[in-house]
């Protein structure tokens, strides 16, 4: 690793301290990977490709020396949670579809028996017209 390299690690690391100590400088101080790579002076980008450990290292850190929970994994565990009731309420109304599909599918049934019935026995009612066999 280059110098610029290990100087941007060691500018992270400080940051990581100083976030999780309260005593933000450059950042609003917020426990998330944009105030870290404010804090630390380095671009976002930078931080989630080149130092995804030391962002993992942050995310440990808040989980084990806060007692918190990462507000990005706060707002994809709520996510998970409102997709996981769109999928019940999805699976509920496709049963319901299905039901009310086969009930018309017997009704339909029920109908063409009734007219084949009726028809056979010449007693057809006044609004119905039957299609010409051909």
């Amino acid at each position: 690793m280059n110098e610029q390299h290990q100087n941007e690690r060691a500018r992270i690391r400080e940051a990581i301290d100083r976030l999780l100590t309260g005593q933000a400088t450059v950042s609003n101080g917020s426990l998330t990977v944009v105030a870290l790579a404010a804090e630390a002076g380095v671009h976002r980008m930078a931080l989630l490709k080149r130092h995804a450990d030391l962002k993992n290292e942050f995310y440990e850190r808040i989980r084990t020396e806060t007692a918190q929970v990462p507000e990005a994994e706060k707002r994809l565990r709520n996510d998970v949670s409102k997709l996981k009731e769109r999928v019940a309420n999805l699976t509920t109304q496709n049963g319901e579809l299905k039901d009310q599909a086969t009930h018309l599918a017997l009704a339909g049934a029920v109908l063409a028996d009734r007219l084949r019935t009726a028809e056979q026995a010449g007693r057809l009612p006044d609004n119905v017209v039957c299609f010409p066999k051909p």
